[in-house]
């Protein structure tokens, strides 16, 4: 036990007289040669002004250029402390460009029926429309109106129809496509038809992409403005249905513009086009470039599991779809991944109540870089503005009237005409860049420095090593003192044990 605590004093003291008898074969300078040292630096240094106030005889002058010297720091300190709380507010500017091309993509168009479902179904299972509103709500958080029906009605529904699926119910009897629905459809001059559609679900139950890039259309880009997609559809109100106390009272087609990459997204951005009507599309390409953190919000590591590109749409869904997934053990349909899809039960009993949850406790947020889905890095919008004129006219009233066998009242309600172009081919850019980088201001704070001290990262250096020149002299000399009133001081008298372990050391 004795042993080893001697060899831990050793161990202590080991390095500390090592490094005393380093530093007592280094003596001090003289004060004459330190002296000599900082003449020697001042005469030398780069730093403007210094030598000056060294050489000057007259202690006016000598004063003068010190004032000099000393205002002229404090200016440079003032100037560089400026720049750096600039720098680190993240500041930013906004450019727009005008970028003019001869070919431009086409969007996608995704269009859906005001009318959802066939009146024939919904005659077998009013409820449906109730129960679709509330299986939707996992696409946006809505309020689900069930004053229009009774809570004991959906509830006795779903027990006594466990198999019943509202997936294949809406595929099969909502709104569909075809030749007798979509009439006449062209695109630059080129025929089209249902079979260039792709079929997707949204809040409105069945939907129909064009040019969803998986056709020939979506691998081609335009040349031509002021032409572009045609369609001609028959929404027949006879056949579809939906119910007004929901907000449903419309008849005609809502469509959605939007890029071939990302999901159709309704909510804020829907257009409409009512029955006897012919609307008028003019749209342009905008894209918007932002910065990440901290210059702006965006974070450009962000990726999708289930979606090629990032958007904060897509985002969203998969956070919900990550909640759902983990507290009710299934997925629902209309939200993107792989797993049980959830069953009407489901839905009533956990989905619905977790998605309340989910605003509630705001677990899926968007906008800011730390948020659930922060703004993407870059987005691709079609601003449009729509005009409308009366469809068809008298003479063409008769000419339809003949061709499609229908008369002339049935065309005026069905019949609704929409045509999309591009106003001219080009794009705007508008970016979001770092008002200062680094090398800029680098240059800001370089150039501060040689205007008022001519200084240089020469110079700094100079200055580091006069101070660290300094500094290591100071050292020694404190050291060597320590040393030489340890030496001077009497060994204790009353301790023999420790004077034991000394001599040992």
């Amino acid at each position: 036990m004795e042993q080893t605590e001697k060899s831990g004093v050793c161990a202590v003291k080991g390095p500390l007289e090592k490094m005393k008898l380093y530093l007592s074969k280094k003596p001090l300078p003289s004060p004459s040669d330190r002296k000599k040292f900082d003449y020697d630096f001042a005469m030398s240094t780069s730093f403007h002004g210094v030598h000056n106030i060294v050489q000057n005889r007259s202690r006016v002058r000598k004063i003068i250029w010190l004032a000099v010297v000393l205002g002229s720091v404090s200016l440079v300190v003032w100037q560089i402390y400026s720049r750096l709380v600039n720098f680190f507010m993240w500041p930013t500017t906004t450019s727009i460009e005008m970028q003019y091309v001869e070919k431009i993509e086409f969007p996608a168009v995704t269009f859906c029926n005001l009318n959802r479902f066939q009146t024939v179904a919904v005659a077998r299972f009013g409820i449906v429309i109730f129960l679709w509103d509330m299986v939707s709500k996992v696409l946006h958080i809505q309020e689900i109106r069930i004053n229009s029906t009774k809570p004991e009605e959906a509830a006795h529904f779903i027990t006594s129809h466990q198999n019943f699926s509202i997936t294949d119910f809406v595929k099969n009897n909502g709104f569909y496509l075809d030749n007798s629905t979509l009439l006449d459809c062209d695109f630059f001059g080129m025929p089209c038809g249902p079979k260039d559609f792709k079929h997707v679900f949204t809040e409105y139950g069945n939907c129909f992409t064009f040019n969803h890039g998986e056709n020939i259309q979506g691998k081609k880009k335009v040349s031509v403005s002021g032409t572009g997609l045609r369609l001609l559809f028959d929404v027949n109100q006879e056949l579809f249905t939906d119910k007004p106390s929901l907000g449903f009272g419309d008849a005609g087609i809502i469509f959605a513009i939007h890029s071939p990459k990302k999901e159709p997204k309704f909510e804020g951005l829907g257009l409409s086009s009512p029955v006897g009507m012919h609307a008028r599309v003019t749209i342009r390409q905008f894209k918007t470039v932002h910065q990440e953190y901290p210059w702006g919000e965006c974070n450009p590591n962000m990726r999708l599991q289930n979606f090629p590109s990032y958007s904060t749409y897509a985002c969203l869904k998969e956070c919900k779809a990550h909640h759902i997934i983990n507290r009710c053990g299934c997925l629902p349909f209309l939200l993107p991944g792989t797993g049980i899809e959830c069953d009407l039960q489901t839905h009533y009993n956990c989905v619905s109540p977790i998605l309340d949850q989910i605003e509630f406790k705001e677990l899926c947020t968007m906008g800011t870089h730390n948020s659930s889905c922060p703004v993407s890095c870059e987005e691709t919008e079609y601003p449009a503005a729509i005009s409308y004129s009366t469809f068809p006219s008298q003479k063409a009233l008769k000419y339809l009237s003949k061709k499609l066998n229908k008369s002339q009242e049935y065309i005026r309600e069905n019949l609704v005409n929409i045509e999309i172009n591009y106003s001219d081919l080009n794009y705007k850019i508008t970016q979001q860049q770092k008002a200062v980088s680094v090398p800029e201001l680098l240059a800001d704070v370089g150039g501060q420095l040689g205007l008022f001290c001519g200084a240089s990262v020469i110079t700094i250096i100079e200055i580091i090593e006069y101070v660290f020149t300094n500094f290591y002299w100071i050292c020694i000399f404190f050291l060597l003192k320590i040393s030489e009133i340890t030496q001077q001081a009497p060994p204790p008298q009353n301790h023999p044990e420790n004077k034991n372990k000394i001599d040992i050391c």
